[in-house]
């Protein structure tokens, strides 16, 4: 099979484009989580805590170059005057950004599985989705439940002659 010719199959797979869009869609979020992690919280944080600025939290390794004139206390200053530090601050900002994002999923996942486990439970106490706006068309699920119903008709109209 040529490359283009199986490039194509693979991308015309619905998954894949689900994924393209999942991705762009956590690309969107990103900048979200972003901005309520550095303009909502980490304020709220700082405020409740005494005004911490966790950005200027690090680690001072080397030593700073003569004739630096900024802040000492100043991360992003020392970082750019070449000092070595580790800036754990950072990190703590990145952690707290994971932990948001990780709750906002556990929401929207938890959300969703309310949504489909009653919209599955509606559906098995239906017996025909088309006439239930409240339930999403399945016609085969429909047919089945059908022939079901027929089979236990039958069945019971052999139980009862037989008696």
């Amino acid at each position: 099979m040529a490359l283009g010719t199986e490039f194509k199959k693979f991308i015309a797979r619905g998954n894949v484009i689900d994924l393209a869009v999942g991705v762009v869609i956590g690309a969107a979020f990103s900048g979200i989580v972003t901005q309520l992690t550095e303009a909502v919280l980490m304020p709220l944080i700082g405020w409740i805590f005494g005004d911490i600025d966790f950005s200027n939290w690090f680690i001072l390794l080397g030593e700073i170059p003569e004739g630096y004139a900024g802040s000492v206390t100043n991360y992003a200053e020392l970082k750019e005057a070449g000092v070595a530090m580790i800036g754990y601050g950072a990190l703590i900002t990145a952690a707290i950004n994971f932990l948001i994002v990780a709750f906002a999923l556990f929401m929207l996942v938890r959300g969703v599985n309310r949504v489909t486990e009653e919209m599955q439970r509606k559906q098995m106490e239906t017996e025909d989705s088309s006439t239930n706006p409240e339930v999403p068309t399945d016609p085969q699920l429909d047919v089945l439940k059908k022939i079901l119903a027929a089979l236990r008709e039958e069945k019971s109209d052999v139980s009862s002659t037989s008696n």
